[in-house]
């Protein structure tokens, strides 16, 4: 798509002229509307309908590339819909993916049509290629009518367990859609979310999520299984979807946890008290400190990163989450990100500045040192302006306030009058905040008085008015000062305020206040409604305190105002009547007159219009709105005691895990190396029933293995809840436990496992288990104390174990899918046993009557041969005498399902002992991991040893640097993997492994054409060199031209297929098949030279 991209507009280009061209006879120059909007669209519609009709595909696919290039201007091209679905079962790639591209705009407005293609549609979702099959769905779920519901809900099942995440997460997708068009289907709707949501695809995560909000996004209980996976998924997950799983992550955390903002507030209210009551009650409150829960700071720090992102949403996502979850201490680090973003467009800044003034209001600290940042530039637009103003008003203190009011001159002198006025408004704010400030603003407010701007002036005399009311006592100068400003201040809102002040507070001003209504009562026929209203008010309050000078004058006012066009100046004026002037009809009020119009009225609160918006999450739109809109879900309050941790805990998930690898230990390796070979094979399973599981879009039990027990993967705490902090040190500890306690009950699981497999279900252990190696031995010299302790814990964890899973039945007997996988969470997968001719006779005995009724085999098999090929470590130069050198020995889940085994010689050049051997410093690259050698006490002069280390390299050739120390000195090395040391062989059957290839084409599929010399053309030679170079497995093949190989990678576990097809002339084509396409390619480059080779 992306290469075809680039020709559309070309391709619609230079057939434009011709289609003018050929219009041209047909128009008349008195006719130039009829030119551009009749003729030529038919013409060019006519000419795309026959293109389309065309039996040649060129024809067809250049008429696509136009309609879609039409398509992206905004174009209408719904009309050319009929001819374009004929198309949809074309044979040409290209041509179909521009199809399904036109029917996913317009298969909503012409749904009879699209309905007619519907079972082409159903084909497509069985299409090899991912595209097809997403474009299909995505068409079928935009055929918004209620009878495809069934066949849309079996699409989108079908398409939540396929193999590629792409596909998956379109299924995500038209869940929203379904739900949307039948809610009734929601119950079966929930059910795919869940199997979704515990997809360990990136790729799907955001989508899901997305699905689980539109949905039912109270169902927290989704959730707990996957909370630890979705932290730890979250950097990798694209852009939207890390805003839409924060979001949701936020909800989840305020109903799981206790507030943080507790801490420290609360406890130290009770210093003071020294009786022996409250000293007890303090003890308790003290022993109740808080500490967060470990999923809580897991949520905090996986988050922190993405403060750094380019995706501002993804940024203010970010600053939400902290600003809703996080310490008060810990909030101010996305204050710093906050303010970077307002180097983005206006539209983004306006949001940004939004949320920064609702966080400003109640924590002034978090952006005070950024107090710059806020000045307002002269290219800003007005909403930028003032939301500036608005947060440097929050930010005012006694410190800043003389560096901003002289900010506020600048700012009241600009051309942009509205931003002017509200700076008069910040300027009067600041007075009511900050004592020591007021009279200064108020003599500042005094002299704009006299500018020649009328709403400069008007806005003032509006903020005047406010700040006099709250110590009118000190101000008559200014009141009479606005006196005498009314004859020129022409602005209704001004002059209605200077009323009502000369009016309040007329007996402060006595000599004043009569004359004002002289002269206002001469104009008061032209003036506005809201001054003539104050008017009334000003005559009331003067006939009521100085009826002798001004009764006269109220009465005419109020005859003016009874003929008065407005009926809200005739119905004061009778209301004023009846209340101040008494005659026999007047009621009771008449006596309280006085006390109604000059009662005392409480001073005007200057507050930020941003004050109550805290209670919307911030960064939604309803926040924005400032009121509730449509599909807002409320953050819920702290839970007083926090909800029962263990839910999120993922323990039960390793149970199919476990009885699988007992299947595999099946097969064995020679009897000299029984024990060691049993534990390697035992690794060997595990490892392949996570292959397995990868392919069906589904690792979530072998991660959520990982997340639960490990704290190297996850940076969070084991799942039991131990630890807050997973620190460096506790994992460490962590780790070199495990290996103790596996050491030491290893024999006793050897004893227990022919019972075990005899009942088809056991445990496995873990896959620290294969630290029994030769080379790790040496690690056992610890304390015997600490080696038992350790084991008691081990043995009982493998009990609880072996208890959970003899509580589960016996599978079902029934055909398992490659595609099905994921639904069996309850029944174990079975995994398969090879031929009968490697088991030994007990084990086939026990085997029997195990049902594996065609199911797909993927099994991890041992390596067929071991490269002897070494590299060089440590030259004995550089190394002072010590030399190293190591070698992939092909051994899988020595150290880990994710590592790759090498082996390490190192020899002493030299004529004394070399102390202390061991790695120090690493310097390894983001994501890779390594598990040292136990140190080497001592190394004999001339003398060698060899010691086994795991890298987890990621799937990458990086380069993994670290230090090769001894006693007296450090010595940098590097070692460097092939592509092929990075696979894990596999077998499976031809039938497999045609199945899986078909999955991966496409993007998957790279292939080369190279010479092969005949003597190298055998089947011998083929797979010798092959698996010399990388390590696959061998699949049996029925053609002999025809050599196929299957692998995993260590890290992921993604299938890698290859296949050698020998053809004539002394030719053969080389393909690889596999999702990780840039080791499929590097794989590629290192295979053609050892095939073509002679």
């Amino acid at each position: 798509m992306s290469g075809n991209g680039l020709s559309y507009s070309e391709q619609g280009g230079e057939a434009a002229p011709e289609v003018a061209q050929e219009a041209a006879p047909s128009t008349t120059p008195s006719a130039p509307a009829a030119f551009g909007l009749f003729s030529s669209d038919t013409k060019k519609n006519e000419d795309l309908k026959q293109m389309l009709e065309s039996s040649k595909d060129s024809a067809k696919l250049d008429a696509m590339k136009r309609i879609v290039g039409m398509i992206a201007k905004g174009k209408n091209a719904s009309e050319l819909f009929p001819a374009v679905v004929k198309n949809v079962a074309s044979k040409n790639i290209e041509i179909k993916k521009l199809v399904y591209v036109y029917l996913m705009r317009y298969a909503e407005e012409q749904q009879d049509l699209a309905l007619l293609s519907i079972s082409t549609f159903q084909r497509a979702l069985k299409d090899p290629n991912q595209l097809i099959r997403a474009s299909a769905l995505r068409v079928l779920s935009s055929i918004r009518v209620p009878i495809i519901v069934p066949i849309m809900m079996l699409a989108i099942k079908e398409a939540s367990s396929d193999l590629s995440p792409y596909v998956r997460k379109n299924a995500a997708h038209a869940i929203q859609k379904l739900y949307s068009l039948d809610p009734e289907q929601k119950e079966m709707l929930i059910e795919v979310i869940e199997k979704l949501l515990k997809d360990r695809s990136t790729l799907v995560a955001g989508s899901v999520v997305m699905a689980f909000e539109e949905v039912c996004p109270d169902r927290i209980d989704l959730i707990h299984k996957n909370y630890r996976k979705l932290c730890n998924l979250l950097v990798d997950v694209e852009e939207w979807g890390q805003v839409v799983i924060i979001h949701m992550l936020t909800r989840y955390a305020r109903t799981q946890f206790v507030s943080p903002w507790k801490a420290g507030e609360e406890y130290s209210e009770n210093n003071f008290y020294e009786s022996d009551e409250e000293q007890k009650e303090k003890d308790r409150k003290v022993k109740a400190t808080y500490i967060m829960d470990p999923d809580h700071r897991l949520l905090l720090r996986n988050t922190k990163p993405l403060l750094q992102s380019r995706n501002a949403a993804v940024v203010m996502a970010v600053a939400q989450l902290y600003w809703h979850l996080a310490p008060k201490s810990e909030a101010g680090i996305v204050s710093k990100s906050l303010v970077r973003l307002l180097r983005s467009n206006r539209e983004v800044q306006y949001i940004v500045l939004q949320n920064i003034a609702t966080m400003s209001i109640q924590r002034k600290g978090m952006f005070e040192p950024y107090l710059k940042s806020f000045y307002v530039r002269s290219t800003d637009p007005t909403m930028i302006k003032t939301l500036k103003l608005e947060i440097l008003t929050n930010l005012a203190n006694e410190a800043n306030i003389s560096t901003l009011l002289r900010e506020f001159q600048t700012y009241v002198k600009s051309q942009d009058k509205q931003f002017a006025a509200a700076t008069i408004q910040a300027i009067g704010r600041c007075a009511t905040n900050i004592t020591e400030v007021t009279d200064t603003c108020l003599n500042g407010l005094v002299c704009l008085l006299s500018n020649r701007d009328e709403i400069v002036v008007a806005e003032s005399v509006v903020v005047i008015k406010k700040l006099l009311q709250t110590q009118p006592a000190h101000h008559g100068e200014i009141i009479k000062h606005m006196a005498k400003l009314l004859d020129n201040i022409t602005v209704p809102v001004a002059r209605a305020s200077i009323l009502w002040l000369i009016g309040e507070y007329c007996e402060r001003v006595p000599k004043i206040a009569p004359d004002v209504l002289r002269k206002t009562a001469k104009s008061f026929t032209n003036e506005d409604d809201l001054v003539k209203l104050q008017i009334l008010n000003l005559g009331a309050k003067l006939y009521l305190t100085n009826s002798k000078q001004t009764k006269l004058l109220t009465q005419y006012v109020l005859n003016l105002g009874k003929y008065d066009q407005s009926y809200d100046i005739r119905d004061r004026t009778r209301f004023i009547r009846q209340l101040i002037v008494p005659n026999e009809k007047s009621g009771a009020l008449s006596k309280y007159a006085k006390k109604i119009f000059l009662a005392q009225k409480p001073a005007p609160l200057l507050e930020s219009p941003f004050k109550d918006r805290d209670h919307f999450q911030l960064g939604t739109l309803s926040h924005t709105l400032n009121s509730r809109a449509t599909g807002y879900l409320e953050l819920s309050d702290w839970p007083e005691v926090a909800p029962d941790p263990s839910v999120r805990n993922v323990e039960v998930a390793e149970s199919p895990k476990e009885w699988t690898g007992i299947l595999g230990k099946t097969k064995k390796e020679k009897p000299a190396e029984k024990f060691y070979s049993e534990s390697e094979e035992e690794e060997d399973e595990s490892a392949s029933t996570s292959a397995s599981e990868s392919e069906s879009g589904s690792e979530s039990e072998k991660e959520d293995k990982e997340e639960g027990s490990s704290d190297e993967s996850s940076g969070s705490s084991s799942s039991s809840g131990e630890s807050s902090d997973s620190e460096s040190d506790n994992k460490e500890n962590t780790a070199k436990k495990t290996s103790r306690a596996a050491d030491e009950s290893d024999s006793e699981d050897i004893k227990k496992k022919a019972k075990a497999i005899s009942r088809k279900r056991s445990t496995s252990s873990s896959s620290d288990t294969e630290s029994t190696s030769s080379e790790e031995s040496s690690s056992d010299s610890k304390s015997e104390s600490d080696s038992k302790s350790d084991s008691e814990s081990g043995k009982s964890r493998k009990e609880k174990e072996q208890k959970t899973i003899q509580d589960r039945k016996a599978p079902n007997k029934q055909d398992v899918f490659l595609l099905d996988l994921d639904d069996f969470c309850p029944v174990p997968t079975p995994v398969a046993v090879p031929t009968a001719a490697v088991l030994s006779p007990s084990l086939t005995a026990d085997l029997e009557g195990l049902s594996l009724l065609s199911s797909s085999v993927i099994d991890v098999t041992t390596q067929v041969s071991v490269p002897t090929k070494t590299h060089e470590l440590l030259h004995r130069m550089s190394g002072k005498g010590l030399a190293a050198h190591y070698h992939f020995s092909r051994q899988p889940g020595i150290f880990g399902d994710c590592m790759v085994s090498v082996q390490v010689t190192v020899t002493n050049t030299t004529d004394q002992k070399i102390e202390n051997i061991h790695i120090g410093e690493k310097k390894l690259p983001p994501g890779m991991r390594m598990h040292e050698f136990n140190p080497i006490e001592c190394l004999e002069p001339a003398g060698s040893i060899t010691v086994s280390m795991g890298i987890d390299f990621c799937d990458s050739t990086q380069t993994a640097s670290f230090q090769l120390c001894t006693k007296d000195d450090h010595f940098s090395v590097n070692i460097q993997p092939p592509v092929g040391e990075l696979l894990l062989p596999v077998t499976m059957s031809e039938k497999d492994f045609k199945k899986e290839q078909g999955m991966l084409t496409g993007m998957n599929e790279t292939s080369a054409t190279i010479a092969v010399a005949p003597q190298n053309s055998t089947r011998l030679v083929i797979i010798e060199r092959v698996v010399k170079a990388a390590n696959l497995g061998i699949v049996p093949s029925g053609q002999d031209n025809i050599h196929r190989f299957a692998a995993k990678t260590v890290h992921s576990g993604s299938l890698m297929l290859v296949t050698v097809e020998l053809k004539e002339s002394s030719t053969a084509q080389l393909i690889i098949n596999t999702e990780k396409t840039v080791i499929g390619s590097v794989l590629l480059r290192e295979l053609k030279p050892v095939l073509s080779q002679g």
